[in-house]
């Protein structure tokens, strides 16, 4: 058993070398990125820089990157052109992604110190740049999708990111996050501030490397899928670990959903049948993409991973 409580499932493909690999193409990616914008101030540059290069697994950015290769795209240089749109749209999800923790962070939202380990960007470079290096980043991330990626493919990445990311996405499920007025009562509704503040953004992730390759409808619809059960698994191992781990395994303060009232999966179901929960969404992701065979490997091992995961 691992420390989620959930049993262990063998795969072809490592995840954790797999999450290397990409993380790696996608860090370089972003490390060029202040290069473009000489006349921005140094420090503006550095806080994001700080919260960007910060570590973390990426997994969002490998996600487009497998489900692009699901999807049949060969890498470089067979498609060089395809593969840079799907790298383009890579970054430009950890990019929102970044700022929506820095911005998360703020004594204004959970009012946390830690991130990854050490400590949060307005600890660092204090409120206001950490809220305006959160803005650039959300502003960079669509600049690169109109710029970087092959205009065929582009509109349809920006209208999928800014879905994902908008008032009916992450930041929709925030606001539901932190408003006592409308905190969750029961399952249904935890499970639709999850699918707004955390389903959404790796549900998008899914389908932004499904377009990048040009996938037909059918493996859309089957990433899709699979992009939803995982976004609720990964936010049940969450609450899990929010409650069962330490702040040294996750990076991050632990037990302070329950000091501040929030409502979780542990809370509504009790441990064990949240453990089933995961499980359960874990097989339904699995299933949505049986058709892809052996080219889905990668997100089959994300999976189980996103579920076994201890820090």
């Amino acid at each position: 058993m691992n420390p989620a409580g959930l049993p262990a499932a063998p795969s072809e493909v490592d995840a954790t070398t797999l999450l290397k690999d990409s993380a790696e193409q996608v860090t370089g990616y972003l490390k060029g990125l202040p290069q473009r914008y000489p006349a921005a101030p140094p420090r503006l540059l550095e806080a994001i820089e700080y919260s960007l290069m910060a570590g973390g697994k990426r997994l969002r950015p490998a996600l487009v990157l497998e489900c692009a290769k699901a999807c049949g795209m060969p890498r470089p240089p067979g498609a060089a052109a395809a593969w840079k749109s799907a790298l383009a749209a890579a970054a430009a999800m950890e990019l929102i992604h970044t700022f929506s923790l820095v911005h998360d962070d703020l004594p204004a939202m959970d009012d946390d110190d830690l991130r990854r380990g050490r400590p949060t960007n307005h600890k660092v470079y204090g409120e206001a740049i950490a809220i305006l290096a959160g803005d650039a980043m959300t502003t960079m991330a669509f600049e690169i999708l109109a710029g970087d990626a092959d205009a065929a493919v582009s509109p349809q990445l920006v209208r999928e990111l800014a879905s994902a990311a908008g008032p009916e996405g992450m930041i929709g499920g925030q606001v539901i996050d932190i408003d006592p007025q409308q905190r969750p009562a029961k399952l249904a509704d935890l499970q639709r501030l999850h699918r707004m503040k955390t389903g959404a953004l790796l549900r998008a992730s899914c389908r932004m490397g499904a377009i990048t390759a040009g996938a037909e409808p059918a493996k859309l619809a089957a990433l899709d899928a699979y992009g939803r059960h995982l976004g609720l698994a990964f936010q049940i191992v969450d609450d899990i670990l929010d409650q069962t781990a330490t702040a040294e395994q996750i990076g991050k303060a632990t037990n302070k959903d329950a000091a501040k009232g929030k409502v979780t999966y542990p809370m509504l179901l009790g441990l064990e049948a949240s453990q089933r929960e995961a499980q359960r969404q874990l097989a339904a992701a699995l299933k949505a993409i049986e058709a892809f065979g052996p080219t889905a490997e990668g997100l089959r091992a994300l999976a189980r991973f996103v579920v076994e995961r201890n820090m």
